[in-house]
Parts: structure tokens; sequence; C-alpha cells
């Protein structure tokens, strides 16, 4: 091995030494990469002047400003309140059946995910609508947090997601054809967990609660409260969807039209007052910052593995080996879920697609669908212990003081599972990610 692959493969455990002594995952990989190319190029000088080109490169696409600008949208509509209203609809629909309600979080969030786009911002809403209405009605506390963590996973996968952006910028993929590629996938696992909560209802009333009758006698939503309820969820999707897949705007385009909706609906509600807004603003900055930082130490430490030929080498190793493509896959999700227990899902994707990416169009897969198992794989890891970052964000929400972290995560498990059954199948049948964009 010459001295250069040598100093990549070390790199490789260097940083992840550093991340399990405690250190920031973009500080890790900008260490790693500084000590790499010193050591490859012998000239701390020129080290650090290809790491400030690197870092000078990676964020200054324009495709970069669809990031804050989902992000607002998204953050916009959890305060419209929005949220709110897919969730009451989902009552209204599902509660003559036993289990609906946990049904009705389900396709709440997976509306609210087509509008918002991130993970957490789902967990945080739903937990305070969804499961103090559940355990009211005698669900147990620990099903009902365990169906909002889960399906609050549907936010990275139903487009617009923000990991699949992420995904599209970092090996410069069509995000529209990503967002076409995750619709199938995401109502599947939609579809999965509401079949997996009915099949719970009957089977395991233990573990599900025994709420009474769905139908307590109450009316239902009527029409016309209905349409107003979705109307402005219509438009969105309508607006940023149509106009994307139309033609008619750049997905940065379409994210610039989303939060300038997003506003007037929340102005027309009357739920943003100025502090709200600056408020939203500053967690807008603050999310967009985080990403940025770590995309530039991500780009520092990809050419500094470009100029030491790990990537090359390890793809030669991967395509001449006789694991084959399903057998790369396996061990390449196998890695993502044990990063999943220490590292957010953006430091996985971060870490790992560079180094498989190569590999994986070398063996004839697609890049999209390689992107679709990616993004559910790094996302059973937001519900999986120690890091489990769904399960901290319904418990930073909860107003429960009963219901711990190990309820969230136990609650959670059976959802978890779930993904995995959804991954396997996208695995085996790629056409469910590749169908709408053939």
């Amino acid at each position: 091995m010459s001295f250069e692959l040598t100093v990549g493969f070390g790199s490789v455990f260097l940083m992840v030494a550093l991340i399990w002594l405690g250190l920031h995952v973009a500080v890790a990989l900008a260490a790693a990469s500084f000590l790499g190319v010193w050591l490859i190029r012998g000239d701390v000088e020129l080290a650090a002047r290809l790491l400030g080109l690197a870092a000078e490169d990676s964020i200054a696409s324009y495709v970069f400003g669809v990031i804050p600008l989902f992000v607002l949208m998204g953050l916009l509509v959890e305060r419209a309140g929005v949220g709110r209203d897919a969730f009451d609809v989902g009552e209204s629909a599902f509660r003559r059946i036993k289990g609906g309600l946990g049904v009705a979080t389900v396709g709440a969030n997976a509306i609210f995910a087509a509008i918002t786009g991130v993970s957490i911002a789902s967990a945080a809403v739903f937990t305070k609508v969804a499961v103090p209405q559940m355990i009211d009605r005698g669900y147990n506390p620990r099903f009902a947090v365990g169906v909002v963590a889960g399906s609050s996973v549907l936010g990275m996968l139903i487009p617009p997601s923000l990991l699949l952006i992420i995904y599209g910028v970092l090996v410069e993929v069509s995000i529209g054809d990503l967002f076409l590629a995750g619709i199938l996938p995401g109502l599947l696992l939609a579809v999965l967990y509401a079949i997996g909560i009915l099949v719970m209802a009957r089977k395991t009333p233990g573990f599900v609660g025994t709420p009474p009758a769905e139908d307590d006698g109450r009316p239902g939503l009527g029409w016309p409260t209905i349409c107003a309820k979705l109307f402005p969820i219509v438009l969105l999707i309508g607006a940023v969807f149509g106009g994307l897949y139309g033609g008619w705007f750049t997905p940065t385009e379409a994210g610039a039209v989303g939060a300038f909706l997003a506003l007037l609906v929340a102005l027309a509600r009357r739920s943003l007052t100025p502090a709200r807004l600056w408020e939203v603003l500053k967690e807008t900055g603050h999310v967009t910052a985080s990403i940025c930082i770590l995309f530039v130490a991500a780009t520092m430490y990809s050419r500094m593995l470009a100029l030491s030929g790990f990537p090359n080498a390890l793809g030669d190793w991967l395509t001449a080996s006789q694991f084959g493509l399903t057998g790369i896959i396996i061990a390449y999700v196998a890695l993502i879920l044990i990063l999943g227990s220490i590292l957010d899902s953006t430091s996985i994707m971060l870490i790992t697609v560079p180094l498989f990416a190569g590999p994986i169009v070398a063996l004839g897969a697609d890049l999209i669908w390689f992107g679709i198992i990616t993004i559910i794989a790094v996302e059973i890891g937001l519900l999986t212990p120690p890091l489990g970052i769904s399960a901290f964000v319904v418990k930073a929400n909860l107003q429960d003081d009963r219901i711990g972290l190990k309820d969230i995560f136990l609650g959670a498990a059976p959802f978890a599972g779930i993904m995995l059954i959804c991954l396997i199948l996208v695995i085996v049948f790629p056409a469910l990610s590749l169908a709408l964009i053939r």
C-alpha cells in the first residue's frame, strides 16, 4: 500500500476516533483533512491553502439556496398550525377504526411531511397535538409517543425532504428526480405504518392500550370545515410541486415560492407576530448554518480522500470482490445503522456517501435508488438509542414527566422494524424508487 493510501485509510480511523472522543463532527472532519493533506504534500501552508479553497467552493453553488428556503417554509407552516389541521382531518376520517387515532397520526404526519421536509418539526408538532389526545382516549402512553416518533421520520422521505436535498447536492444528481423518487417509498412506509398499527391494535392490545370505541358520539367534521383545513395544504403542495415538476421552477425557486405562500398562510391565520417571525428567521439561520458548516468540512474531507486515492482504491477493491452489489449494499446499510447510534443524519450521509457512491456507480447501480436507500437507513437511526434524535425531540416537547426516554425508544421500536421492512423492499424492488422518473 502506498504512503498516500495509508494516509487516506488512517484518516478514516482518526476521524471516527475524534468523534468518539466527543469532538464535533465538522471539527473532526476538518482536522483529519488538514492533517492528511499536510502528510501527503509535506507542506503545511499548501494544506491550509487547499482546504481554504475547498471551503470556499463547497457552498458557493446557487442550489444551496434551496436549503434555507425549504427550512423556512417548514417552520412557517409549523407556526401556522397546519399540523393540527391535518391531525383533525385524520381523526375525523379514522375515528371509527380500532387504533384509528394512531392511523390518523400517521396520515397527518404524511401530509405535514409533504410541506415541511424536516422530521424534527413533525416530532415537535405532533408530540403536542397527538400524544395528549391519544393518552386521554385510553391509549398506552408508550404507544402514543412511539407512533409520533416513528411517523415523524416520514418528513425526511416524502418530498420536500431536507436530506434528499443534501444528498442531491452531495452527489450532484437532480433534486427534482430525488423528490419524485421519494414519493412511492414514502407512501409505502406510511401504509406499512398504518397496517402495523391496525395489526398491533388487534394482536397486542396491551401495548396499544384499551381506548373506548373511537366513535364516541361526537359529530365528525363537516365538508366545509375539512375543505377549510385542507386548503392551505393543497395550495402549498400544488404550488411548489406543480411548479417544480411542471418545469416552471427550479428547486430553489420552488423553495422560495413555498416559503412565500407559507408566510401568507401564517399571516392570514394571525399566528405570526413580529417576535415569532424573528424566532423563525433565527431558527432558519441556525439550521442552515449547521448544515453548511458540515458541508464545508465534508468537502475538505472528500478532497483529501481524493488526493490520497483512497476512494478509487476502495472502489476497485469492492468491484473486484465477490460481495456483489447486494453484499455491498448490505454492508453499507449495516454501517449506517451502527453510525446511527452515535451521529445525526446529516453527518452520517456526509461521511459515508462520498466513500460508497463511486463503487456503487461502478457496479451499475442508480445513484437515485442508492439515495433513497441511504435516506431510509439513516432515518432508522433517528429511532434507535442512544442518540435517536426524534426520541429526544419528543421528550423535549412532552408535558408529562411520567414518560421517559426509555418509553419513547421502546414505543418506537416496532416502527423502526417496519422501516427496516420498507428498506428491504426498496432494495429488492428498485422500481419502488425509480418508477416515477423512468
